[in-house]
């Protein structure tokens, strides 16, 4: 036979094989067929490559005349290091990221309603006033997390981006803000981060706040606004650099080209 006989035949030797293994499987406990799952699904996979595999004529040859090529090569397959279960671990973690960022998205997309409760009620906006207060909590649950999670028992290295990042400067500043201000008297908390706790508009009222209050240790909230407020003012100053920072046309113009001289001053000319 030609390699193309060869090829055709073997595929129908390897697709009776598995009909047969098919209809074995048919005949078995619902239990037996899952213990065999992996197994079809893999000798299908074989048997559709097959179908446009073109083999050399002596190694088709070769596969033609075991008794049960099919069998033998799922048995190479399943001894082989694949890789198959990084793939899975990738596939694990990538579909955790678009959820884990679809969730931060919708999180960041609720404003953070600048009324009180009952200003809501009367303005039909208690929806509105209910989401805001769910992302406050859910807020302050990630700023305590982030604490926890950062304090080794000697140092802080909470990361307060991730926060912003998830929840969005406003919200996270209104948190940390009605959490300082409830506790103006707790003087574990540096006047620098009072001062600018009490520039922070709070819209609840006191015994509203309660619920997403940060009740992390004083000194350890403390150490985590002072790395919030340099985390805001990186964002501030960038813009502000960006616009001194002059362009390359402007910077080539004002520097000096090496030899040439400064132009003489004009002198008006005499009028006699």
């Amino acid at each position: 036979m030609d390699t193309e006989a060869l090829n055709k035949a073997l595929y129908d030797k390897m697709a009776a094989e598995q009909e047969r293994y098919r209809h074995e499987l048919l005949g078995q406990t619902p239990e037996e067929v899952l213990n065999h799952a992996y197994e079809y699904a893999m000798r299908e996979d074989i048997l559709m490559e097959m179908e446009v595999l073109t083999l050399p004529a002596p190694q088709a040859a070769a596969l033609l005349a075991a008794p049960f090529p099919l069998a033998d090569v799922y048995k190479d397959f399943r001894d082989m290091e694949t890789g198959h279960m990084d793939t899975v671990r990738e596939c694990i973690e990538a579909r955790a990221d678009a959820l884990l960022e679809a969730q931060q998205e919708a999180t960041r997309a609720v404003p953070l309603y600048q009324h009180s409760g009952e200003y809501a009620r009367e303005h039909g906006e208690l929806d509105a006033f209910r989401a805001s207060r769910q992302a406050n909590i859910a807020c302050r649950d990630a700023i305590e997390a982030a604490i926890r999670d950062g304090y080794d028992g000697m140092h802080l290295t909470a990361d307060a981006k991730n926060v912003l990042a998830e929840f969005g400067p406003e919200r996270v500043s209104h948190v940390l803000a009605a959490t300082l201000q409830e506790k103006a008297w707790d003087q574990r908390f540096s006047r620098s981060n009072q001062a600018w706790a009490a520039s922070v508009p709070v819209f609840d009222t006191k015994d509203r706040r309660l619920a997403y209050l940060v009740n992390s240790h004083s000194t350890l909230l403390d150490g985590f606004v002072d790395k919030v407020r340099k985390e805001l003012d990186a964002v501030r100053e960038q813009p502000e650099r960006a616009a001194k920072k002059p362009s390359i046309k402007e910077w080539l113009a004002a520097k000096p080209v090496p030899g040439d001289k400064p132009a003489a001053k004009s002198k008006d000319r005499e009028v006699r």
